[in-house]
């Protein structure tokens, strides 16, 4: 039996890969700031039978709080594999950023999963053990979307410290991957079906959004056997979006200052 730690797992993707790591029979640690919705998806967890999980109340956004967590969770069992899925994804236009607002999602999105890898990986080192780390991507790393620069800067950070962390990890035996979904259906109040959502699923080549469970799979696949020889790998689970090239919006509206003058387009 692994031990398996989750941060955000509360909802959504940590949620199914919590769920779907239990049904293996793993141990599941899953962390979360949202104290309610973490009581709900422990109950949920637990709820398929014999599987042993755990719930943990974290802040990701304090250093101490991401050592307190790989500490406490190691103590409990040495940590197997790390998950790093908490993240924030607030729209907001370019021109109404903030430093407060870039910060937030930096330290979340970014800050986190360094803080809570490296204090696996000297943990690991230390006890001679070769855990295996997934960090959850997106495909707003490869495009940027309007309304979402924070959280595109976020997520292509992320694939760097992918790969950067296993390039030093590596000659310990710990392994760091990442998967990068696509549009993914996590609830109706989180992800509206909207003209423009609508649209980014026309331009998906499976013809459809996807769902948690897509992603689960992939996260158990990168922390088993059958990837012992794969490290700083990002995998994109998209449903091909990303071998087109589309944005959302996919139409913009012309303004005197996008707008062709006759001399130009002459």
């Amino acid at each position: 039996m692994r031990h398996i730690v989750i941060t955000g797992a509360a909802s959504g993707i940590g949620l199914e890969t919590a769920r779907r790591f239990a049904a293996d029979g793993d141990l599941v640690t899953l962390a979360d700031l949202r104290h309610v919705a973490l009581s709900d998806a422990l109950e949920t967890v637990t709820a398929q039978g014999s599987c042993i999980a755990r719930s943990v109340t974290v802040d990701l956004r304090s250093e101490t709080s991401c050592n307190e967590l790989v500490d406490n969770a190691w103590a409990h069992a040495p940590i197997d594999v790390l998950v790093n899925c908490a993240g924030i994804y607030p729209a907001t236009p370019f021109l109404d950023l903030d430093g407060t607002t870039w910060d937030n999602v930096q330290t979340l999105n970014v800050r986190a999963p360094m803080l809570t890898t490296v204090a696996l990986a000297r943990r690991a080192i230390a006890e001679k053990r070769t855990p295996s780390i997934v960090n959850i991507s997106s495909g707003a790393a490869l495009r940027a979307r309007t309304g979402a620069a924070p959280y595109s800067t976020s997520k292509a950070a992320l694939e760097m410290l992918t790969r950067a962390s296993a390039l030093e990890l590596g000659p310990h035996g710990i392994r760091v991957n990442a998967v990068a979904p696509g549009f993914v259906t996590v609830n109706s109040s989180i992800n509206p079906v909207t003209d423009e959502y609508a649209d980014a699923v026309g331009a998906t080549p499976l013809g459809r959004r996807g769902r948690p469970e897509d992603i689960a799979g992939a996260v158990l696949w990168l922390s088993g056997r059958d990837a012992h020889w794969v490290t700083g790998e990002v995998i994109r689970i998209d449903g091909g979006a990303s071998t087109g090239a589309w944005q959302l919006p996919l139409h913009w509206t012309a303004t005197p200052s996008n707008t062709p003058t006759e001399e130009l387009t002459q």
